[in-house]
């Protein structure tokens, strides 16, 4: 093999061995423990709003006279129960983190029918109240009742039942 080769094959495994070993803290991570721990979460929780909203159509679950309830596991695992006075409940699940990402905390959600993605919500949290903001797309709802769902914005203000 020539000088020449060599050189090129030293450089290139020494590029490879430099972007597999580099330190990955300026990607994004997800953990439980951020501005407040997940665990803090853990109960049951009853909705005083759960408004889903896309274009010009908003619906609130809680004012139209159903009930939408929510119990979070200490590891973040949670289960959504949404009773629509107008529909059979259903529910759906997932779980909760904080997306660490350059060096700042965002309230995620993993959701089970998508489980290699997540999304970041705005919220609030007092010990006894807690809301949830989504932005576009960060949930869905079958806002004509003919079976599909439309990805649509959230808000969701919670209390401990």
């Amino acid at each position: 093999m020539r000088t020449s080769a060599k050189v090129l094959v030293l450089a290139t495994l020494s590029l490879l061995f430099l972007v597999f070993s580099c330190d990955k803290s300026d990607e994004d991570s997800l953990t439980k423990e951020g501005p407040f721990n997940i665990s803090e979460l853990a109960g049951n929780w009853v909705a005083t709003q759960a408004q889903f909203s896309v274009s010009t159509h908003s619906v609130d679950v809680v004012e139209d006279g159903g009930t939408v309830s929510m119990t979070v596991n200490s590891n973040g695992r949670f289960t959504l129960t949404i009773n629509p006075v107008d529909r059979t409940a259903y529910t759906v699940s997932g779980e909760m983190f904080w997306e660490q990402w350059e060096g700042s905390y965002y309230f995620s959600i993993v959701w089970d029918d998508e489980p290699d993605d997540w999304d970041t919500y705005g919220h609030t949290w007092d010990g006894t109240t807690f809301t949830i903001n989504g932005g576009a797309d960060t949930g869905e709802y079958d806002f004509n009742n003919d079976g599909d769902a439309e990805p649509c914005t959230i808000h969701f203000d919670f209390v401990r039942a």
